[in-house]
């Protein structure tokens, strides 16, 4: 008896099945079963890269319009702060002339100013305005201040501000006049005592021992 067409019939069975594999989806090969789950996790990586990248924008775009908002903030009341800043120098001007020991209303219209400029300084703190007035032996800063006279010193550090004579203003982190200052000199500072500074010189004259 021959057995091809027992073969037959299993060569039909297995096309049968092939067929039917192909029509649900399934493979021949076990390790193509994996592929419709391998194609939903590349699509789930791609949405989720795309989710980041969206959100980096977003964060950047927050970033550049609150910087754009302060930008034209200040452009917006930068003419108004640097004509007020006349009359903030005024009143410090004033300040410094007016008598301190004194009674009677004199005392009561130095008490009236230091009310005022402390008012228009808080007015200006307030919209953004910062006064600049560094203290003896503040490190020198080139973004606020700026040098106009150096002098020697034997209390202050070389480089460091000796004396303010302009007080600075900057508006939101921006200096829109800088602080004009005294600069110690090269080589200030404190100096070891010299013991020949008070030597007596005979026949009354008197020793310079810095000479």
């Amino acid at each position: 008896m021959s057995d091809k067409p027992l073969n037959d019939d299993f060569n039909a069975m297995d096309a049968d099945m092939a067929e039917t594999n192909a029509e649900h989806g399934l493979d021949a090969h076990p390790s193509d079963d994996l592929a419709p789950l391998d194609a939903v996790i590349a699509e789930r990586d791609e949405w989720k890269d795309r989710a980041l990248r969206v959100a980096a924008e977003m964060e950047n775009l927050k970033r550049r319009a609150e910087t754009q908002q302060n930008d034209a903030r200040a452009f917006a009341i930068q003419r108004f702060a640097k004509d007020l800043l006349g009359v903030a120098d005024n009143l410090e001007r004033a300040l410094m002339a007016a008598p301190k020991d004194t009674d009677g209303p004199t005392v009561a219209l130095v008490t009236g100013l230091e009310m005022t400029q402390k008012a228009l300084l808080q007015a200006f703190e307030t919209n953004g305005l910062k006064r600049v007035a560094p203290e003896t032996g503040e490190a020198f800063n080139p973004h606020l201040h700026q040098a106009m006279i150096e002098q020697p010193s034997d209390t202050v550090p070389g480089g460091a501000v000796l004396q303010t004579m302009q007080s600075g203003f900057e508006l939101f982190g921006r200096t829109i006049r800088p602080a004009m200052v005294v600069v110690a000199a090269k080589g200030s500072g404190a100096q070891g005592a010299n013991p020949y500074g008070a030597a007596p010189a005979p026949e009354g004259q008197s020793f310079d021992g810095k000479a």
